[in-house]
């Protein structure tokens, strides 16, 4: 025994009398403008002890007592810089501020410091609202431009796809919450606005494939929104042809707000589209952002949201022109009727976080989410089909009427409770969360289309009057799932270079079909010591689809031909398997910096569910019966084309298949190439640069378009046209900071203001979001192209205080 206790103590002794001999050093590594930065490699020159900052830019390090030593702050995009202690003899703190290099790029240098994760590129958003954009400023748009293998084929709309999937297939996230859209939208005149109040934003990450595990169960991509924090009082006014926004935020002591109201009323834009008539389109969005520190340690954030989006509209004509050069056709309606529209939302969420140490941190979210959405329209119609024969002539090869006539309803409410935290230790940060949703639908869909041509109603039957088409729909359903994920992020240097290497799991269950899944992830970015201008990406994971209210939806056709949907229990997650490989290199031409970015990818799914696109409306089989994959390369350049400002141009190509019942066909996302060039420039001859312009080009390749007939529109389809448009925008920069006269009457209130011009679609390509099928006397069907906007101008103003 008292062998055991001298063993005991002469070990303990022998550990204390190490760790006395050892000083800590800690810190924070800070930007020049105070803005802590991570992943700054801290190293003891000539020894093995170093650490990393964290994402606060702290770090710590023990390193044995000594008389003096030099501490080496490196990090890339940054000058190295040293620091020498004279005695190092007990426990000191040692803050260091690192200046950039002059390579270092703008858009990629993130307003808090952070270096982006292993899949995500870091999106900059500070000059968006002076930006030309046809949904009035949304970072949507700039992620159409700037993100990775992202197309839109819609200027009305904010939806995307990413690498072949659907708008469905992308998640989003403000604040570390998930945020939904509205389920009836069907097209983009419908749409309003989206979530994200761009007046708030702090930073915007965005990631095309392989992301992490603690990011959800979606099967293309990841948008990760964080508000702002204001330090200080500060606010602006937008206002165009287009609608306006302001916001007004400010810090006092340990409570923050930031607060926006938008407003959306895109009626000049919509009056270009061939189908004219009385557009009221009007969306209002409130937004609210608060934080509140209980304690040091203790902090309290809320963000909240209420909009409210209604569109009414009384069509009188259409006259749309179609066919070829050899055979000019034209589609000519008279209408009577009227449609009227409304989405409501409500949504809010709070955050308790608790740091429990410099390192590590807990939190408990709760959210809740509902909207109600209503489509009430009866519209009747008389059209002609004719060929043109001339200016002034022309033959009637079809005529017929319709009545469309729909009643639907649908409420969301959405529930959810997570815990989650991290802690950081050596060079690893683990991440975890633990997660409940419950989600509650109830929907009343009534919906008919009654077709005459030539005095037959189509489907023409001798006995009974059918409808053209029809879909009937009362459910409710309450489902719950329980989610969680657990990963590891580990950095290290070694003599090649900085590695950084994340990998997690996440997994889910489903009450509704009793399904589990778990989704293994994992990535690696690598910086070599060599060339430190060059990064190296790699990932792969497995990323679930798990079903939302419209992919188990399916419709069932009865014995008198009614159409009603059904909800399938028996529905599977869709499934993704990601390889991607990726690298970005930074040079300099002509003096001024650039970065090549380059991905190469490969999707293989399977447990698809078949779906068709109509405008934005996605109309899903209901069942798992296919599988396919997704497959191309995606580079983008980024650098100074003027000295002084950024530019981007972005090329892709891709292909998307799936097999439906052995057969091979393309997805409806099928986009075989797509290139887009955002371009800013000033105007020569004037110094202070207050006029800028910028041009938004984008050229895609023609989408899949789904025939009539059943289950063959699953696997028959044509192609629309390449999307093609141009537009450009110019602003004048009334007053800045450095202006005399702000020390004038009102002025004095703003720091900047700009008034500008855009000229939308200067080319005044009208470009195809969908088709509708009308027959002629011969019975002969006709694809009429359902046509985007035309050529207008917009003005716009804008001031910040």
């Amino acid at each position: 025994m008292n062998i055991r206790f001298v063993l005991v103590f002469f070990l303990a002794w022998v550990s204390f009398s190490g760790f006395s001999r050892q000083a800590r050093i800690s810190g924070i590594v800070t930007d020049t403008d105070g803005v802590p930065l991570e992943l700054v490699s801290v190293q003891m020159e000539k020894s093995a002890f170093g650490a990393f900052t964290d994402e606060k830019g702290k770090y710590a390090l023990n390193a044995p007592k000594t008389d003096s030593c030099v501490l080496v702050f490196s990090c890339l995009g940054y000058a190295k810089t040293k620091r020498i202690i004279f005695s190092l003899t007990d426990d000191m703190t040692v803050n260091v501020r690192l200046k950039k290099t002059d390579f270092e790029l703008d858009a990629v240098t993130v307003t808090t410091g952070r270096q982006p994760s292993n899949m995500m590129e870091n999106i900059q958003t500070d000059r968006n609202r002076l930006n030309v954009d046809a949904t009035g400023g949304s970072i949507e748009s700039l992620v159409v431009t700037a993100g990775m293998g992202v197309s839109s084929s819609n200027e009305l709309s904010t939806q995307y796809s990413v690498r072949g999937g659907n708008y469905n297939e992308n998640i989003v996230y403000v604040n570390g919450i998930e945020v939904y859209r509205p389920i009836l939208i069907r097209s983009g005149q419908q749409e309003g606005l989206s979530f994200i109040n761009p007046d708030l934003v702090a930073e915007v990450a965005f990631s095309s494939g392989g992301f992490e595990a603690r990011y959800g169960d979606k099967m293309s991509s990841v948008l990760d929104v964080t508000y702002k924090k204001p330090e200080k009082s500060e606010g602006g006014v937008t206002g165009s042809l287009l609608g306006g926004n302001v916001y007004t935020g400010n810090s006092s002591g340990k409570f923050t707000q930031i607060t926006g109201l938008r407003y959306k009323r895109g009626t000049t834009l919509l009056k270009t589209l061939d189908e004219k008539g009385d557009y009221n389109p009007t969306a209002i969005d409130l937004q609210t952002h608060m934080t509140y520190a209980l304690t040091p340690k203790l902090n309290l954030s809320f963000l909240g949201n209420y909009s409210e989006n209604t569109y009414d509209f009384i069509p009188t004509n259409r006259e749309t022109s179609f066919g070829t050069m050899d055979v000019p056709r034209k589609f000519e309606v008279a209408y009577d009727g009227a449609e009227k529209d409304q989405f409501k939302t409500l949504f809010g969420a709070a955050i308790l976080k608790y740091d429990i140490t410099e390192h590590a941190d807990v939190a408990l979210q709760a959210s809740a989410f509902q909207s109600t959405e209503q489509e009430n329209y009866d519209l009747a119609g008389q059209y002609w089909l004719s060929n043109v024969l001339s200016e002034d002539e022309k033959e009637i090869t079809g005529t017929g009427s319709f009545m469309n006539h729909a009643r639907n309803y649908l409420k969301t409410d959405v529930m959810s409770i997570a815990l989650n935290g991290s802690f950081g230790f050596n060079q690893n940060t683990i991440r975890w969360s633990l997660a409940w949703q419950k989600e509650k639908n109830n929907d009343r869909i009534r919906e008919w289309e009654l077709r005459d041509s030539m005095g037959y109603s189509l489907p023409h039957d001798e006995e009974t009057l059918r409808v053209y088409s029809n879909l009937f729909s009362k459910n409710n359903v309450t489902s719950h799932r329980f989610s969680g994920y657990l990963q590891d992020t580990y950095r290290f240097r070694t003599e090649m270079g900085l590695f950084s290497i994340t990998a997690g799991i996440r997994g889910s269950y489903w009450n509704f079909n009793e399904e589990f899944i778990f989704s293994p992830r994992a990535s690696m970015r690598f910086i070599p010591s060599r060339n430190e201008n060059f990064v190296f990406r790699l990932a792969a994971g497995i990323y679930y689809q798990a079903p939302f209210y419209k992919e188990f939806r399916t419709v069932v056709e009865d014995y008198s031909g009614n159409n009603t949907i059904y909800l399938n229990s028996s529905i599977k997650s869709q499934r993704s398997i990601h390889y991607v490989l990726g690298s970005d290199y930074k040079f300099k031409f002509d003096n001024r910096p650039f970065k090549f970015t380059t991905e190469l990818y490969y999707k293989k799914m399977d447990h698809l569910v078949p779906y068709t696109v109509n405008n934005v409306r996605i109309d899903y089989y209901g069942s798992n019966v296919s599988h396919g994959y997704s497959t191309g390369i995606d580079m983008k350049l980024f650098g100074q084309f003027v000295p002084g400002t950024d530019s981007w141009l972005s090329f892709s190509l891709m292909e998307a298949r799936q097999y439906i019942y052995g057969e091979k066909v393309p997805m409806p996302t099928d986009q075989l190439y797509n290139f887009t060039f955002y371009f800013n420039d000033y105007a020569p001859y004037i110094s202070d640069k207050r006029i800028q312009v910028n041009l938004r080009t984008i050229w895609a390749g023609g989408l899949p378009f789904s025939v009539p007939g059943g289950e063959y529109k699953y696997t028959r389809s044509i192609r629309t046209p390449p999307y093609r448009r141009i537009d450009i925008g110019m602003t004048y920069r009334l007053l800045d900071e450095n202006d005399r006269v702000r020390d004038y009457s009102v002025w004095r209130y703003f720091k900047n203001v700009w008034v500008g011009i855009d000229a939308f679609n200067l080319f005044g390509i009208k470009n195809v979001s969908s088709y509708s099928w009308f027959a002629d006397t011969g019975g002969i069907m006709y694809a009429v192209p359902d046509k985007l906007t035309g050529r207008q101008l917009n003005f716009k103003l804008v001031a910040e205080w």
